[in-house]
């Protein structure tokens, strides 16, 4: 996180609904805090050293406080797990200033598609867009209504007749049915998405016939998932090509053959392991770097982010 950052307390944790905890935090002594866009996150300094990034959740005009929600990952990598054990009310947590990689972009209308905890960064997209009195619809997929997160806000005068609720019951085939949904592209909107890899590959598969740079999306974790294809990668200082198979991430590749690179989250949030692309069109899967170093290819975040062509050349 660098040297930078902000001295937070925890005004409140509540639960919001089974699993996932939201927390209100404001600056430790009082006093605005630095403004962030809809979409944005920030960077905390969890409990046992993690360092994680959480989507603010609230209303961007807000100064006064960022609000996160927190799921619990039984098979994550600890950092939920300590947010829910360890961090309660009036603690002192060290964050980052917001930083924003999934940032609005102007547009006549929206549809915002969230999957699960991955609504958070929705959410604050509909507050904005409300009061910019833009067209908007948000769909929120979830299992049933006890894992259906800021029951209230949704359903309050202000957002009730612009989100819509599916549940699934845990069958996705029994829940928003994308293809529909996505199935005639409007001119002048923009989608976004975010959730699960299950309901973000459902809606690249729905969408498909929408101009590219009116689909966005924004993914939480770092997990290899099968399906994802084996690629080679070329170290420009000695011409060594590294193969990554399907099932392990660019950087296990890397430390598999020596390579030794620095790396603190490893799940695309903190940019510890950010190594400069020389060669090739990255599959860009981070949270850290922005959307125009993204569209650039100029630089790379191994732990999560994989290829879209059959070798990527590193400046290592």
């Amino acid at each position: 996180m660098g040297g930078e950052g902000i001295q937070l307390a925890v005004e409140q944790v509540v639960r919001e609904a089974e699993g996932i905890l939201r927390y209100e935090l404001r600056r430790r002594g009082g006093g605005p805090l630095p403004r962030f866009t809809a979409g944005a996150h920030v960077e905390l300094e969890v409990p046992g050293g993690f360092r994680r990034a959480y989507s603010l959740c609230n209303d961007p005009a807000e100064t006064n406080r960022y609000v996160i929600a927190v799921q619990r990952e039984a098979q994550g990598r600890g950092g939920s797990r300590a947010m829910h054990e360890q961090v309660t009310a009036g603690q002192a947590l060290f964050g980052s200033e917001p930083r924003n990689s999934f940032e609005l972009v102007d547009a006549e209308r929206f549809v915002l598609i969230a999957g699960g905890i991955g609504v958070t960064p929705l959410l604050s997209m509909a507050h904005k867009l409300r009061q910019d009195g833009r067209s908007f619809a948000l769909h929120y997929c979830t299992r049933d209504e006890a894992r259906t997160a800021f029951r209230n806000e949704i359903r309050s005068p202000e957002l009730r007749e612009r989100v819509f609720v599916h549940h699934d019951g845990g069958d996705p085939c029994r829940g928003l049915n994308v293809k529909a949904l996505l199935a005639e592209p409007t001119k002048g909107t923009h989608l976004y998405c975010c959730g699960p890899k299950g309901l973000m590959d459902a809606v690249r598969a729905a969408s498909t016939q929408w101009l590219p740079e009116n689909v966005h999306f924004e993914s939480f974790g770092a997990a290899v998932e099968v399906g994802d294809a084996a690629f080679e990668v070329e170290l420009a200082s000695t011409g060594q090509v590294i193969p990554v198979g399907a099932k392990e991430t660019l950087l296990q590749a890397l430390r598999g053959h020596g390579v030794t690179l620095p790396s603190d989250c490893e799940a695309g949030s903190c940019g510890t392991c950010v190594t400069g692309l020389l060669a090739g069109e990255a599959d860009h899967r981070d949270r850290y770097l922005s959307k125009a170093e993204r569209r650039s290819h100029v630089a790379i975040c191994p732990c999560v982010s994989r290829a879209r062509c059959k070798r990527l050349k590193l400046d290592l």
